[in-house]
């Protein structure tokens, strides 16, 4: 399986690599040091097209793919995480469920305008208390039959997008009734931002991705038009279960990126730094250090491509997309301890941007399913777990 570029994505890798270094680059570590959402940069994200790579043209999109969209995100990643995973949530996350699982009538609504970037789309499913569980929701959701509208009343956390200027909807997951055997029917519903009811809390303060937007969600009686359901009553789970694997294939690209921008920015500052003489990357131990954070940032890039090339030849792609987040989110850690470390003092300092990859890329083992939920899925897919 040949994992090179074609032409055009590498033409669009290229694209995406000069807009990271040219336009994100200068101004993301203010923006992170402000814990500032960079709508600017987003703007100009929008206007590339890049929130409608892997979308029809037929609703505003670039009619791209998974691929596409992973090339991207490894190009921004390099440079920032903050703006990476503002565009993963918002494609994967936000834009995705509407694609995959809606109507006409609500793909022409939100698509086109998901697509340019004009608004953020997010996804509400995780919620207090219930971490790694998904399936534990606590979020409930009724039919009034007198206005023919869902009453939502619960509770979201962790939600990525929620809360900015231009987010234009939240998708979340409700128990709307009971299962013969007792278990929760849980479904989709999409809350347009703004619905009374709805409640957006101040920003988390964050170890990392100070320049993306997460907040909790609360929701007191929101009322939306049952039509709002997205895909079938009682498929929600199913329906974000299968969204999950897809968004793993994006997680291990933006943690590719990070850390192959971790080789980047450690190999320029071995070039550079002097010590006892000589440049560092004169060092062996230097040397063989940077070597092996190719080796993994490398690797880490077959595993998502082939996760991605999987997916798009309709091949099951549930393992190896497991695999190359749990692989690719474990090197990024990695390479960012081992970035920072060559760095010595400055790697501390904040004006480096290994200091924002080191605090970037914890997450990256956590979000979007653990490595330890990795671990649990690759275990089933080869027949060990029941």
């Amino acid at each position: 399986m040949d994992h090179r570029l074609s032409p055009e994505l590498e033409e669009l890798r290229r694209t995406v690599e000069e807009f990271a270094h040219e336009v994100v680059a200068p101004k993301i570590g203010d923006y992170y040091e402000r814990h500032e959402f960079p709508y600017e940069i987003v703007r100009e994200m929008g206007k590339m097209g890049l929130f409608g790579l892997p979308f029809p043209e037929e609703y505003g999109g670039m009619g791209g793919d998974y691929l596409a969209l992973g090339v991207a995100l490894e190009e921004l990643a390099r440079v920032d995480s903050s703006v990476a995973i503002t565009l993963e949530a918002g494609v994967s996350l936000g834009a995705m469920p509407i694609h995959l699982f809606g109507t006409e009538e609500q793909k022409r609504a939100w698509l086109p305008r998901l697509c340019t970037g004009e608004i953020l789309g997010a996804f509400g499913l995780t919620e207090p208390g219930g971490g790694s569980d998904a399936g534990a929701t606590r979020t409930t959701a009724r039919l009034d039959p007198e206005t023919d509208e869902w009453v939502i009343n619960g509770t979201k956390c962790f939600i990525t997008n929620s809360g900015t200027d231009i987010t234009g909807l939240v998708t979340v997951t409700a128990v709307t009734g009971r299962k013969p055997d007792g278990g929760p029917r849980i479904s989709a519903i999409i809350v347009p931002s703004g619905t009374p009811g709805f409640t957006v809390a101040a920003p988390y303060s964050k170890v990392g991705w100070n320049a993306s937007d997460t907040r909790e969600l609360s929701f007191d009686d929101v009322r939306v038009p049952a039509a709002n359901l997205l895909g079938e009553e009682g498929r929600g789970y199913a329906q974000f279960l299968r969204i999950l694997d897809e968004g793993r294939i994006a997680i291990a690209a933006l943690a590719t990126g990070l850390a192959q921008g971790c080789v980047d920015e450690s190999l320029k500052y071995a070039k550079e730094r002097h010590a006892f003489g000589r440049p560092i990357g004169a060092n062996q131990a230097i040397q063989f250090k940077i070597a092996d954070m190719e080796m993994k940032a490398h690797t880490a890039r077959l595993a998502w491509r082939d996760a991605a090339s999987r997916l798009l030849a309709g091949e099951p792609f549930k393992k190896e997309a497991a695999l190359a987040k749990l692989y690719s989110s474990t090197i990024a850690v990695d390479n960012a301890r081992d970035a920072t470390q060559i760095h010595g003092g400055y790697g501390f300092m904040n004006e480096y941007p290994v200091a924002r990859m080191w605090r970037d890329s914890k997450i990256l083992e956590i979000g979007e399913g653990t490595s330890e939920v990795q671990r649990m899925l690759i275990a089933r897919e080869l027949g060990l777990a029941g």
